[in-house]
């Protein structure tokens, strides 16, 4: 690993040092197609500042030219993002795939399908940056993810990342400026996001600046990392005061005009919470879903999946239920009392919250030490539970992972909503743990970091391949035996694929068949059980994120169709671990790639 980041620190340099000479030179030399890969991707975290920084390679070494800067969000980037993919798609596109091997060949037909999928938003006009649909909302909207990324991904561990910090607090006006230059062009267009949207994000961006700057964590976190630097009093007082004033003068002020942007375009929203009433709303729908499950299901298919999948896991449950001598009610219903019961619950205090940061840890450090009976290498990679960021966690889902930096500056993080204690019971923290962190995103994502293949090929993520392992570790746990005698733990794990079976339905629901945010909720409360207050963040992240949450299921069962075709194939050949280095040592890969990789290990014996 450590060899790999000096390649990527020279390589870096070359690009910035040398420019279009180093290039030139590369390809009078007829490069590769992995090197014009790896050409592109420097190219773009070049031209990305905080991609750069969340890699974590070379911030406050002497190859830092990017960690005071933010990234571009204005109409011009898309533009050229287009035209940077065209190009990109023309230059794989002109290696001949029969001339190409091994993971070159793999390389070839993951480029192409990126850049293609990536080029097919264009004809939907009304798109932000990144082909998002809403650059400002409640989940990973731009208002909350300047602060979160200020906070867990700019390390400050030398004075100049500590310099550079300041600089982002400076530089954050003109990003916000282009986010609301952008939010009304989009409403101009007729690209409006739900009332709930507005409601939940203003109020977020007025609590955000209600307090003074020296109680903002964007100060208070900044302080604690420069408190820690070896430098003189003096010195640490001046960062500070730099903070305060930049907090105070340019990110305030920057998220006051976001407000105002906001505000001047609520009364134009409606209740209407599918991405179908956007112009056009239909095609962008077809095509987010073709990108997130990498699948050509049309939506009417994934919606009677997802009614299938709910039908089966209701069974099991009720089983387990009966079992438990729990038999009055609906599953969803018997679920619902369940988790309220006072005796799964941690207090909704400070010091539960604390508790339950310690569980999770535990119960992560539990799965780690039986890794090796499934897996032939383990990531070296550190894992850490935090809370997300108090002022974000109203209107966050109950999970979510950050991975680790390159050079290991930066452990990997599962973020937990910790809101109200009672949205988890401890019968169903061990399935968050394993899909959040071990041996889920955590493992398949630090397993990828390590591999010797290009960064595209490392670090570009495929939302069903990611999401569907990840479900497929709870899956595996399950096969592990972690939740031997443990019947309501299974419950929980069984909660959690119905949680994302109904996924299938309620998406489509939304952005296909027109349903309403009150009707998706009603239906997975009722077929989960979950409290209404969580299930209602999930539906309103569905709502801004269209397509998204049907990765889950859908990568999931792909690898389980993978999987067994693989044993039926090979019998007694057939080898797990050799299953998993497969799936995982090849990097993410779109599910139609993925299942050609696995048929080629299968016709090859499984070697």
């Amino acid at each position: 690993m450590v060899r790999s980041l000096k390649w990527f620190g020279l390589l870096v340099l070359a690009v910035l040092v040398l420019g279009g000479g180093w290039l030139g030179y590369i390809a009078f030399l007829n490069p590769s197609l992995h090197m014009t890969v790896q050409k592109q991707a420097f190219w773009r975290l070049v031209d990305d500042p905080e991609l750069l920084t969340n890699l974590g390679a070379v911030d406050g070494t002497v190859f830092d030219f990017h960690s005071g800067k933010l990234s571009d969000m204005s109409w011009d980037r898309r533009a050229l993002d287009d035209k940077t993919a065209s190009d990109n798609l023309a230059q794989i596109e002109g290696y001949d795939p029969a001339g190409l091997q091994g993971q070159e060949a793999i390389t070839r037909k993951v480029m192409a399908w990126y850049y293609t999928s990536q080029l097919s938003f264009h004809a939907v006009p009304w798109l932000a940056p990144g082909n998002v649909p809403y650059p400002v909302n409640q989940m990973f909207g731009e208002q909350s993810g300047f602060p979160r990324f200020m906070q867990f991904s700019h390390v400050v561990y030398n004075e100049k990342t500590a310099r550079t910090y300041v600089d982002r607090l400076n530089a954050v006006g003109a990003k916000f400026d282009q986010v609301a230059d952008d939010v009304r062009r989009q409403a101009k267009m007729g690209d409006v996001p739900p009332l709930f949207v507005f409601d939940k994000v203003i109020a977020e961006m007025e609590n955000f600046v209600a307090k003074p700057a020296k109680e903002n964590p964007l100060y208070t976190g900044y302080v604690a990392q420069v408190n820690k630097l070896e430098i003189d009093d003096q010195a640490k007082a001046g960062f500070a005061a730099s903070a305060e004033k930049a907090i105070n003068d340019t990110v305030y002020p920057a998220y006051g005009r976001l407000l105002a942007a906001m505000k001047e375009i609520r009364p134009r929203a409606t209740a209407d919470a599918g991405i179908w009433k956007q112009p056009g709303g239909d095609g962008y729908y077809a095509l987010a879903l073709k990108e997130q499950t990498t699948t050509d299901l049309t939506p009417q298919e994934v919606h009677d999946i997802g009614l299938s999948e709910v039908a089966r896991i209701t069974a099991e449950m009720d089983a387990i239920l009966r079992a438990q001598g729990l038999t009055e009610g609906s599953v969803g219903d018997r679920m619902t009392a369940l988790g309220e019961d006072p005796r799964y619950l941690f207090p909704n205090t400070d010091e539960g919250r604390a508790e339950m940061l310690a569980e999770y840890q535990r119960l992560a450090d539990e799965v780690a030490k039986r890794l090796p009976e499934v897996f032939s290498s383990i990531p070296p990679q550190k894992l850490e539970m935090v809370r997300v960021p108090v002022f974000s966690e109203q209107g966050q889902g109950g999970a979510y992972y950050n991975q680790p930096a390159l050079d290991g500056s930066r452990p990997g993080r599962v973020f937990f909503n910790l809101r109200d204690t009672s949205e988890t019971p401890r019968w169903a923290m061990k399935t968050l743990t394993y899909h959040e962190g071990i041996p889920g995103h955590h493992f398949q994502i630090s397993t990828a970091m390590n591999l010797d293949l290009p960064l595209a090929r490392t670090q570009l993520g495929y939302t069903a391949y990611i999401e569907g392992w990840a479900l497929y570790a709870e899956r595996l746990a399950y096969e592990m035996g972690m939740y031997d005698n443990d019947p309501l733990g299974n419950l929980g794990r069984l909660q959690a694929e119905i949680y994302r079976a109904a996924r299938l339905v309620v998406d489509t629901g939304l952005h296909f068949k027109r349903w309403s945010r009150e009707r998706a909720i009603d239906y997975m409360v009722g077929v989960t059980g979950s409290p209404r207050s969580d299930i209602t963040s999930e539906i309103e992240r569905y709502s801004v994120m269209p397509g998204q949450a049907c990765a889950y299921k859908i990568g999931m069962l792909k690898i389980l169709e993978l999987r067994e075709k693989a044993k039926a194939a090979l019998g007694d050949r057939f080898d797990l671990k050799a299953f998993h280095r497969v799936v995982l040592e090849n990097g993410p890969l779109p599910l139609t790639i993925l299942e050609d990789v696995v048929n080629d290990w299968v016709k090859r014996g499984g070697a």
